[in-house]
C-alpha cells in the first residue's frame, strides 16, 4: 500500500513577474524547488464539484450519494475540507440534486449548476457567492484525499507570485486522466483531456488529479474568457493552466506520492476499489492503536468510528457512522453497528444495532436486533433472537431469547422469560410498557401496554396482561385448563 504524503512535500514553483521571459518563469531547478509545510489554512474557500451524472454507475443514484464505508463520498470531500480547517464550502450540485442536497447542506452551502456545462461552468456556479482570496475547488468523487494534501495546495497558491497550485500524480496507466503537458523547461503549460490527446499525449504518464487551489480575483477573470472548442463542447477548468502559461503567470505544480488520494470513482469496480483502500488503511490504523482484528479484511469500519486499544474485531462485521466501541470490548462476529456506542467489556455477537448506547459489560446476541432509540445498561442481557426497539433495559437484567420489547421501561434485576412481547402498538398509536426493579416476568407473556408491572411482582407464564399489577404481586392471567376424555381420539377420527 502506498504510503501517505508527508507533512511537507517538495512542490515546483514558478515565481516569475508578468514581465519575465517564460523560460525563467517556469524552470525548475534545485532553487525553485521549495519545502512547504502544512499548517492551518486561512483566507481559503472551498468549492466542491457534485453536479455530474456519473452515467457509469448505471445508478438511480448520483455519483457521489454512492457511500464507501457507509459515508457517501461527497462527505469524504467535505470532511477533507474541514479538517484543513476550511469552514466556508460551497458543494456544487446539479444531477438529481434533490438527493444531493440533504447529504450536504448541513456541512456547507449548496450552488446548483442547472445545465451540466463542464468543470469551469461548475466553478463559475461555485464561487458567485465566495469573498475568500483563495479557493480550493475539489472532486466530489475522491473519497480519499487527505487534508494535508489540501493545505499543500494551498500553502502553493499562497507562496510567491502565483495565481495558483494544482495537484499532479504519475501514473502507470493514465487511461481517463487529464494528461499535464511540459515545456522544454519541464513547466506545465497545459492539460489536455483524454478525448482531446492524440497518441503521444495519451502515453504521458503525469496526470491531472483534479484538485486545484486559485486566487480567486485571478480565477473569476480567467473564466469568463475560456472557450469550449474541445471534443466535449464543454468549458474545461483545466484550460486555467494554459492561460495561466500564456499570461507567463505561475501555476505551482504539486506532485502527491500517495497516488490513491486521487481516486476517482466513474463506476462499480472503482467504488469496490476505493471501498477497499479505503478499508486497508482504517483498520491498519486501527490496529497500530491497539485494536485485533482476527482478520482484516473482514471487518468494514467507517472513517468516523472510534475504537479504543484492546477491542477485538471478529470477522464479517460492519462498524458505521459514529459508533464507539470503548476498550475489551468484543465485537462480532456477523455484526453490523451504525451509530452506536458500545462500553468497556461488552460482547455484541451476530448482532444489527442502530443509535443505540450499549454500556459496560452487557451482553447482545447471538441473532439479536436493537432498533433505534435502545440503551443496554450496566451488564444487562439482550439475548438469542430477541428485537427491541425504543427500550431501556437497565443494570443486570436479562432478556434471553426469543422476545420483542418495544417502547419499554425494564428496571434493574429484572428477568423477561422467552416469547414475551409488549404488545405497543393498536393499529395507530403506540404506548409504553413499564417493568419495575425485580420483576419476573414468565415465559410467552403478551403485555399489552400502556402497563405497569410493579416492583418485586411475578408474571406467571402464558399470561395476557392488560392492567397493572402492583409490586410483588402474582399475576396470571390465562385461561382455565380443560381436558376432554379421549377428545384427542375422537378428533382424529372426526368422531
Amino acid at each position: 500500500m502506498t504510503q501517505s504524503s508527508q507533512a511537507s512535500v517538495s512542490v515546483h514553483t514558478n515565481t516569475a513577474s508578468s514581465g519575465s521571459s517564460r523560460a525563467d518563469c517556469c524552470t525548475q531547478s534545485d532553487a525553485s524547488v521549495t519545502r512547504v509545510a502544512c499548517g492551518d489554512a486561512t483566507d481559503v474557500a472551498a468549492v466542491i464539484l457534485a453536479a455530474g451524472a456519473g452515467t457509469r454507475m448505471k445508478s438511480r443514484k448520483p455519483k457521489v450519494a454512492h457511500e464507501v464505508l457507509g459515508k457517501p463520498l461527497v462527505s469524504w470531500v467535505i470532511d477533507a475540507a474541514r479538517s484543513a480547517h476550511i469552514s466556508d464550502i460551497v458543494t456544487v450540485v446539479g444531477h438529481l440534486r434533490e438527493q444531493v442536497i440533504p447529504l450536504v447542506e448541513h456541512s456547507s452551502r449548496c450552488a446548483i449548476q442547472e445545465e451540466r456545462l463542464g468543470t469551469a461552468n461548475a466553478v463559475s456556479c461555485g464561487i458567485a457567492s465566495l469573498d475568500a482570496p483563495y479557493v480550493l475547488v475539489l472532486s466530489g468523487d475522491c473519497p480519499l484525499i487527505e487534508s494535508s494534501t489540501l493545505l499543500q495546495l494551498v500553502h502553493a497558491a499562497q507562496s510567491g507570485n502565483t495565481v495558483g497550485s494544482f495537484l499532479t500524480m504519475n501514473c502507470e496507466n493514465p487511461y481517463g486522466y487529464g494528461r499535464v503537458l511540459h515545456d522544454d523547461n519541464a513547466c506545465a503549460c497545459r492539460i489536455v483531456e483524454e478525448k482531446d490527446a492524440t497518441d503521444a499525449q495519451r502515453a504521458i504518464t503525469c496526470c491531472n488529479a483534479g484538485f486545484y487551489c486559485f486566487n480567486t480575483a485571478w480565477l473569476r477573470e480567467t473564466l469568463q474568457g475560456l472557450t469550449c472548442d474541445n471534443a466535449q463542447g464543454e468549458w474545461y477548468l483545466t484550460d486555467c493552466v494554459a492561460r495561466a502559461y500564456e499570461q507567463h503567470q505561475a501555476m505551482v505544480e504539486v506532485p502527491c506520492a500517495d497516488i490513491a488520494q486521487c481516486s476517482g470513482i466513474n463506476s462499480r469496480s472503482q467504488l469496490a476499489n476505493v471501498t477497499r483502500l479505503a478499508q486497508q488503511r482504517i483498520n491498519a490504523r486501527h490496529m497500530d492503536a491497539g485494536v485485533t482484528f482476527t482478520d482484516p479484511t473482514q471487518a468494514w469500519i467507517g472513517p468516523d468510528v472510534v475504537l479504543e486499544s484492546d477491542v477485538e474485531i471478529l470477522p464479517q462485521t460492519m462498524l458505521y457512522g459514529s459508533c464507539v466501541v470503548k476498550q475489551g470490548s468484543v465485537i462480532g462476529p456477523h455484526t453490523r453497528l451504525v451509530d452506536v456506542c458500545v462500553g468497556e467489556n461488552c460482547s455484541v455477537e451476530e448482532t444489527i444495532a442502530y443509535e443505540s448506547a450499549i454500556h459496560d459489560k452487557a451482553s447482545i446476541g447471538p441473532r439479536a436486533y436493537i432498533r433505534p432509540g435502545c440503551t443496554v445498561c450496566y451488564g444487562a442481557k439482550v439475548g438469542t433472537c430477541v428485537e427491541i426497539k425504543h427500550t431501556t433495559v437497565g443494570k443486570f437484567s436479562k432478556v434471553p431469547h426469543l422476545s420483542y420489547l418495544g417502547d419499554a421501561t425494564v428496571g434493574e434485576h429484572v428477568n423477561i422469560g422467552a416469547g414475551s412481547i409488549t404488545c405497543n402498538y393498536d393499529g395507530t398509536h403506540k404506548y409504553p410498557t413499564t417493568i419495575e426493579d425485580n420483576v419476573f416476568v414468565g415465559s410467552d407473556t403478551m403485555m399489552v401496554a400502556p402497563v405497569t408491572l410493579g416492583a418485586g411482582s411475578l408474571i406467571g407464564a402464558g399470561s395476557t396482561i392488560t392492567s397493572d399489577v402492583s409490586p410483588d404481586a402474582l399475576a396470571l392471567a390465562r385461561a382455565r385448563q380443560v381436558e376432554y376424555e379421549k377428545g384427542a381420539l375422537k378428533y382424529r377420527h372426526n368422531e
